[in-house]
């Protein structure tokens, strides 16, 4: 039977309710019982009755948990129960000169995602959930010519899932009418946040009809992601479930301590002797990205590049290939961190230790999903061992440590004193250390000052410098 991705070991099966328990529609049901899926993970269970109650919802999860069926699951329900695709297909035509018209549909739900893979990831999750229905859904994202998006939203789509500039973009050119919105989904919120689109938010709000259900999904909740869930949300119902600071229990985590120059010589002592399947490298920057690729290419290595200077058609062919039969070894920035489900990912690799804590909880997240195993391999240098330290205080447990190259071993811990041997002060007379001989004073050198010396101020001594040097002239 699955198991649904995200779930601690020691979960107790019997909490998880079955989806047939959620109050979902029957085409819904269907369309899961086709994908395998029994039971819902615990962030499905709490936030799928809340939203089809039309209640508006911040939830907090880490990636990896099902959030994506949390909201698209009761969404689409919601949009067929009121007044769904179905019946607006079959509304009035009105009659013109070459015959009857179809009324254009409206777009009813707008769903933000930070990135472009995890749009494109929730237009999937909605073709699949809304197979037995006659919903339409459009992806808006930059990247790719608007094209054939405008001819999609030409021909009147019910969903719109975009990221937030091509998505203002389209309707400061018309082709995106935002005034008719029932549902409103902002998905990894505080990814959206890091990535500066606040000021693009803010618009998208403003635009959007006041009278709506808003829900809010988000990895972490700051401050600030809690700020704006009080102005734009009405009563939410708050759910926390796996917050981001526990990883996934079947992901086995090591750290070699590495000199920074020997990083890519232990990167390919470990691709070529470990047994693997796909494998994931995380770099922080995208010109050290492109700079890997060549070199494990160089060395007999299939790899591949993906960052945010890549195109949009590249970063599809090469997710493609890393989901092929012979997937190659993707070389990727964080924005591979967050929304992208890829089964079978057996080894995570950080090449460099992340800034934030909290992304090194995303990156390795990319393997052990749906029950599986994996393994994230870290490299640490001197210059990042206080990153090391904030991950670890963040997770509330030590990773283990290998030392490679010239590193060196660990310094020998101070020894203790025992617990069991008495203290100086609990020692009798005769007990007691001897005392150290003090030390004698060298007698000085210095001659004794003038009594012509003395003074609140020193402008006798300065004279009596003066006329010394003068007679030794």
């Amino acid at each position: 039977m699955y198991e649904p991705p995200g779930l601690p070991r020691n979960y107790e099966r019997t909490r998880l309710k079955k989806f047939s328990e959620l109050g979902l529609a029957e085409p819904f049901l269907r369309s899961i019982d086709a994908l395998g899926y029994e039971r819902a993970t615990p962030i499905q269970a709490q936030a799928i009755p809340v939203v089809l109650q039309g209640s508006d919802l911040v939830g907090c999860a880490q990636t990896g948990t099902g959030k994506t069926a949390a909201f698209t699951l009761p969404m689409l329900d919601r949009l067929l129960s009121s007044g769904s695709a179905d019946s607006q297909s079959e509304q009035p035509r009105s009659k013109g000169s070459k015959g009857a018209k179809r009324r254009p549909r409206t777009i009813r739900a707008l769903v933000l995602s930070p990135t472009r893979e995890l749009a494109a990831q929730i237009g999937d999750s909605l073709t699949k959930y809304g197979k037995h229905t006659h919903h339409r859904h459009c992806v808006v994202f930059g990247g790719v010519s608007q094209m054939r998006q405008v001819r999609s939203l030409q021909r009147g789509v019910d969903i719109v899932v975009a990221t937030p500039g091509r998505l203002l973009d389209l309707k400061g050119q018309g082709y995106i009418d935002l005034s008719t919105i029932e549902i409103l989904v902002l998905d990894e919120a505080d990814q959206m946040l890091d990535m500066g689109f606040l000021p693009a938010l803010k618009q998208i709000v403003a635009a959007v009809p006041r009278e709506r259900q808003t829900l809010m999904f988000s990895a972490t909740m700051p401050p600030e992601i809690r700020k704006l869930a009080s102005h734009w949300l009405t009563d939410p119902v708050n759910i926390e479930v796996a917050p981001v600071s526990t990883p996934a229990e079947r992901i086995a985590q090591t750290v070699h301590m590495v000199p920074k120059g020997q990083k890519i010589d232990l990167l390919l002592k470990f691709l070529k002797e470990t047994p693997r399947s796909r494998t994931l490298v995380f770099m922080r920057t995208k010109r050290d990205a492109d700079k890997i690729v060549k070199i494990l290419e160089r060395d007999g290595l299939r790899a591949a590049a993906i960052h945010g200077n890549k195109s949009q058609g590249a970063r599809t062919r090469t997710l493609e290939q890393f989901k092929g039969s012979r997937p190659p070894i993707l070389v990727a920035t964080d924005i591979a961190a967050r929304g992208l489900d890829i089964r079978d990912v057996s080894h995570i690799v950080n090449f460099d230790l992340p800034e934030t804590p909290e992304t090194y909880v995303h990156r390795i997240g990319r393997t052990a999903r749906a029950g599986a195993e994996g393994a994230a391999v870290s490299f640490c240098s001197n210059g990042e061992r206080k990153l090391l330290a904030a991950i670890e205080k963040l997770m509330k447990c030590r990773i283990a440590v290998e030392y490679s190259g010239d590193q060196g071993e660990p310094r020998p811990k101070r020894e203790q004193p025992r617990s069991d041997q008495p203290r100086n002060d609990q020692l009798r007379p005769e007990q007691q250390p001897a005392a150290k001989p003090a030390r004698s004073r060298r007698p000085s050198n210095r001659k004794p000052r003038r009594p012509d010396q003395a003074g609140s101020n020193g402008g006798s001594k300065g004279k009596w410098r003066r006329k010394k040097s003068a007679s030794a002239r």
